[in-house]
């Protein structure tokens, strides 16, 4: 009787941690693919990057290449992703962050250099060889 019990228990954890997340993700995923439509950036089952451009139920036509006419025509089920809209970024000075960069790299090679040359000369020092 304990060993039903048991097994019972171990059953419903099993349930809990794996498979109902895992339903959870297939029906998210799911109403992603079913809620894309014009417009919207999708990532194909293949890695390809495209926008939809037409929709006609079940089939869908992404264009890979913008301005050069290379739309390809697929059904819903080959949508692995759809990404989310760009967002502009504030433009940054680039010169200004690679100085601070560089800066930043230089104090830290220095440091390492310096004390790997003093541990260097420490033991070198010690034992007359070089």
């Amino acid at each position: 009787m304990a060993f039903v019990i048991i097994m019972v228990l171990v059953l419903g954890v099993m349930y809990v941690t794996m498979i109902r997340p895992q339903r959870q993700r297939q029906a998210q995923q799911q109403w992603t693919v079913e809620s894309a439509g014009v417009g919207d950036d999708v990532l194909t089952t293949g890695g390809i990057y495209g926008t939809i451009t037409e929709v006609d139920g079940d089939d869908i036509v992404v264009d890979i290449a913008p301005g050069r006419g290379m739309p390809v025509h697929m059904t819903r089920r080959g949508i692995a992703a759809v990404l989310p809209p760009e967002e502009e970024h504030e433009v940054v000075d680039e010169d200004e962050d690679e100085a601070e960069v560089e800066d930043a790299d230089e104090g830290a090679v220095t440091d390492g250099e310096e004390a790997v040359r003093s541990a260097a000369g420490d033991a070198r020092s010690g034992d007359g060889r070089r």
